[in-house]
């Protein structure tokens, strides 16, 4: 068996390999399958929007509205100050159903049979650090930014550099702490999902070579594991942005740490009612 398996002709490319050159920049497979995604996407939601403002409906449509009020309640869920959760449910909703839509490409039949000049055509974009990276840094700055509209520039920048002159070694060393973990905690988020995404399509190549003619058996019960990571993972990292959000926001440090009303509270969504019963 061993033999047999590596007797295989399996190339394996961890970087996205170039199909064609434009003007000398180079587009790769996941840019294809990337682009496919998104046009999946924009039509999907666009003809959703198009039935709901027309006031017709059907079960395609029933399950999108249905999703996306489920997606509506877990951000409601986590951040207690609705309006600021109104403003960030287009972020949450965008990353789920695109990153969904983009892991679950690499489950198209046909993957790494259909090549130009060697090269397999078909490789989710979701397998490429690249775009996770550029991903998790929009969730980064967006984050960031509301952390800034609620505490101010200087109120979101002592969250991470605290005066050690004013509130000791300890928090300070706190703060930097904070800082290493708000860029770990978008990093393992980013090769989380590459990560698992790149593994599915190793192990859906690797399945259908070993199985041959039996394949036709076997890889729909993988196909249908992956399709089912895949939204595990969706909704791992819409989630896992939204808490993020929630914990930047509820966190309010100022420079003047010796009144009530700016004291550091812990990083979790009861951070604002801890706030209010030491106003009261």
């Amino acid at each position: 068996m061993f033999t047999d398996t590596a007797a295989l002709d399996i190339h394996i490319s961890l970087p996205a390999q170039t199909i064609f050159s434009i003007g000398g920049f180079g587009v790769t497979n996941a840019m294809i399958t990337g682009t496919i995604s998104l046009v999946i996407f924009l039509a999907v939601f666009g003809y959703v929007s198009y039935m709901v403002r027309n006031g017709r409906y059907n079960r395609f449509v029933g399950f999108m509205q249905w999703a996306f009020e489920a997606i509506v309640g877990q951000i409601d869920s986590v951040i207690a100050d609705k309006k600021l959760a109104r403003r960030i449910t287009p972020l949450g909703i965008t990353l789920f159903f695109y990153v969904i839509i983009s892991y679950w490409m690499s489950v198209l039949p046909g993957l790494d049979t259909v090549t130009v000049h060697g090269v397999p055509l078909i490789r989710s974009i979701a397998a490429d650090l690249n775009f996770t990276f550029a991903i998790t840094f929009i969730a980064f700055i967006t984050v960031q930014v509301y952390a800034i509209r609620q505490h101010g520039v200087f109120g979101n920048l002592w969250r991470y550099l605290k005066n050690p002159f004013k509130v000791g070694g300890i928090a300070t060393f706190e703060g930097f702490l904070e800082l290493i973990g708000e860029v770990s905690r978008y990093s393992a988020l980013s090769l989380r999902l590459f990560g698992n995404c790149f593994a599915g399509e190793i192990l859906l190549v690797i399945i259908g070579a070993l199985t041959s003619y039996f394949a036709v058996a076997t890889l729909p019960i993988f196909m249908g594991f992956e399709l089912f990571i895949g939204l595990i993972q969706a909704y791992v990292f819409f989630i896992l942005t939204i808490i993020f959000t929630a914990l930047a926001i509820d966190t309010h440090v100022t420079h003047d740490e010796a009144t009530p009303d700016h004291t550091s509270l812990e990083h979790s969504p009861a951070g604002s009612a801890k706030r209010a019963a030491l106003r009261e």
